[in-house]
């Protein structure tokens, strides 16, 4: 009988130590709680990173019972703030929406102006991404990649700077179809991009589906493909690039490549040596924000759709575009995009 009540209690007392927060979250969400953290955007304020970040700040301040404020830190193009986030003291009060597209990028090509590591980062995961899309003028005579492919066919796509997702996109889609394409950069923005094609002073633009939806709308542009094995909500009948043209194994890699690279979208995270428990709070609280339909809803009324992708995720994404290439294959990335 002794032996039994013996059992039985070990077994509560196990069941609830199961049920119960560990003593690291527990000590975490001590650590944060009426702590100011700083959420830096390597954005000047009005964009797209900055209007993400100012709507799930308020949200990560309630869920952290701590003060979460938005600080806009611009320069070279978010890397700036990432460099100076990277090489911090690491003591859990500041984290960063980062463009993993652009910073992924410019750590492959050898920018400059790169002073982090995106696989060593602690990373908290991916609040959004989407599939991009290939658009041509709506006035356009190349109205399908085959008239873009015809043999002796040149075409302009309009960008801003070298990495900015509009640029890169276009120079890694030029060369893997191997198309005669000049890339016009200087324009400050996919909208401006957009209206340049409806005055047919540029042919193309690599865009994401968010943008050409609203492009294609205001009759200023249509959709030619998806460049992602991935469906896009706005153009669920829009045929990928790899259903539409018969690819070989080289050019499946390089729009996989591609398609991976878009994916890391914005991307959240704090200094690499962040202590194990905070990362772990901050990973959990990132989740739960991300994953409530009020905020999900919230971002969806101003197009600041949310599409989640755990730390794991986004890990496994890191290491395919960062570590998962060869020698030649960078070398052939760099020449294309760094291209004058």
């Amino acid at each position: 009988m002794i032996a039994r009540f013996l059992s039985f209690g070990l077994a509560l007392f196990f069941s609830a130590m199961a049920c119960a927060p560990s003593a690291d979250a527990q000590d975490a969400a001590a650590f944060y709680k009426g702590k100011t953290i700083k959420f830096i955007v390597g954005y000047g304020t009005g964009g797209g990173y900055d209007a993400y970040a100012r709507m799930l700040a308020p949200h990560l301040s309630k869920a952290m019972d701590a003060n979460v404020i938005v600080q806009n830190q611009p320069g070279a193009g978010g890397l700036v703030a990432l460099n100076g986030v990277y090489n911090s003291a690491g003591d859990g009060t500041q984290i960063m929406i980062v463009n993993g597209t652009a910073a992924g990028l410019s750590q492959l090509v050898g920018d400059d102006n790169v002073r982090y590591d995106l696989t060593k980062v602690s990373n908290l995961g991916v609040v959004s991404s989407s599939p991009w899309i290939w658009v041509s003028g709506p006035k356009s005579s190349l109205t399908t990649a085959q008239d873009f492919l015809k043999p002796g066919q040149k075409s302009i796509w309009g960008g801003g700077g070298q990495i900015d997702g509009l640029s890169d996109g276009a120079a890694i889609t030029c060369m893997a179809l191997k198309m005669d394409c000049k890339i016009v950069r200087g324009y400050e923005g996919s909208a401006q991009v957009a209206l340049a094609l409806a005055r047919g002073e540029v042919d193309a633009l690599y865009v994401s589906d968010t943008s050409a939806n609203n492009y294609v709308k205001a009759g200023n542009a249509k959709a030619i493909l998806t460049m992602s094995r991935e469906k896009s909500q706005f153009f669920p009948d829009l045929p990928s690039v790899f259903d539409a043209l018969k690819l070989t194994d080289e050019q499946k890699w390089w729009f996989d490549f591609r398609a991976t690279l878009d994916d890391l979208g914005r991307i959240i995270v704090a200094p690499p040596n962040l202590a194990k428990e905070q990362l772990a709070y901050l990973q959990e609280t990132v989740r739960k924000v991300l994953a409530d339909p009020e905020v999900i809803a919230e971002g969806a009324k101003t197009q600041r759709y949310i599409g989640y992708r755990d730390p794991a995720a986004t890990a496994k994404m890191l290491s395919t575009v960062l570590t998962n290439i060869t020698p030649a294959q960078k070398k052939t990335l760099t020449d294309a995009v760094m291209k004058e």
